[in-house]
């Protein structure tokens, strides 16, 4: 049985506090936040332009995409969407997905060191590289462990969701997870070679920490609400992380992005890619490949229909003056 209630606006209401489950930790304040700060920014149509075609395209970290626009990483699907569906099938299903349709999918991690990682990251390797694997910050130990998985396998990026330190179940394993320093990520990225994006990042100085430690890129990100009750939305805390550290490292988020208007204001906002995750998980579940790709070319085209509306032929034309905050 399918544990999402599948609502009409993906919000965090209905399934606050189911963990396993969708939801988000304790009151589901953090989920629900984000999304409210998505539905507090509005955008300024100004169609008073020269015409032509919109672009959405783009290159981030080295990866040419048809638009910025990223699957984020999801693990436990069986636990948490009540499906029978394996990990390397869902990471399969979703990767395919995103390589027809000219973006890239994170893969996820978790305590199972075989079904949770390995076999997600196999799925990376046999679609020719083109997607994002994801450690936890574990101890020494379990990242050392990772890294040996790694070591004959093909993938683009790598990243850390740094904030999963907060989650219960993980500290408690037997290779526990940890807070990470900037030298403790510094020598993480050194051991992987690759583009390493450090997800977790709520704050200038979490931001700023992950840019000493030699990140190529952030994400902007509460963990979708899962790891502590009571943060702000991540579109809350977006401008002043952009207004310290842009042009130093790409920055992404996440967060309550349901559409591709939604894109749009993340984009206009100064973040240079965003990362989707319940409603892209619950079309792959669904509806396997088809399915995802559906919803991903529907995002895009909602983002080019924002930027038509609002004078924009490429993404370079977007703006924070396109975006009025709404009480």
């Amino acid at each position: 049985m399918l544990k999402c209630r599948e609502c009409r606006d993906c919000n965090g209401i209905a399934c606050r506090g189911e963990i396993p489950g969708v939801g988000g930790k304790g009151s589901g304040l953090s989920f629900i936040r984000n999304r409210q700060a998505m539905e507090h920014a509005a955008i300024n149509m100004d169609v008073c332009a020269e015409p032509g075609e919109t672009d959405t395209s783009c290159s981030i970290l080295g990866s040419d995409l048809s638009m910025p626009v990223f699957c984020a990483p999801i693990a436990g699907i069986k636990n948490n969407y009540g499906v029978d569906i394996s990990e390397y099938e869902y990471a399969d299903m979703v990767l395919d997905a995103c390589e027809k349709t000219g973006i890239l999918a994170f893969t996820g991690d978790g305590i199972d060191l075989d079904n949770l990682f390995a076999k997600p990251a196999r799925a990376v390797n046999d679609h020719h590289g083109r997607g994002i694997i994801t450690i936890k910050p574990w101890v020494k130990e379990g990242i050392d462990e990772r890294i040996a998985v790694l070591s004959d396998l093909n993938y683009a990026m790598a990243a850390m969701d740094i904030d999963a330190a907060g989650l219960p179940l993980l500290r408690a394993g037997l290779t526990p997870v940890e807070t990470k320093t900037v030298s403790a990520l510094k020598k993480i990225k050194e051991c992987l070679k690759k583009p390493f994006i450090v997800k977790g990042v709520m704050t200038v100085h979490a931001a700023m920490a992950a840019a000493a430690a030699g990140a190529d890129a952030i994400v902007v990100s509460n963990h979708g609400g899962r790891v502590m009750d009571d943060t702000p939305g991540t579109l809350d805390v977006l401008p002043e992380i952009v207004s310290a550290c842009r042009g130093k490292i790409t920055i992404l988020i996440d967060g309550g992005i349901r559409t591709g208007s939604d894109v749009f204001k993340c984009l206009a906002l100064g973040a240079d890619g965003v990362l989707i995750g319940r409603p892209f998980a619950l079309a792959a579940v669904k509806d396997g490949s088809e399915g995802l790709q559906k919803r991903i070319l529907s995002i895009q085209d909602e983002l080019r229909q924002a930027m038509l509306m609002t004078g924009c032929h490429t993404l370079n034309d977007l703006n924070p003056e396109m975006i009025r905050t709404l009480k």
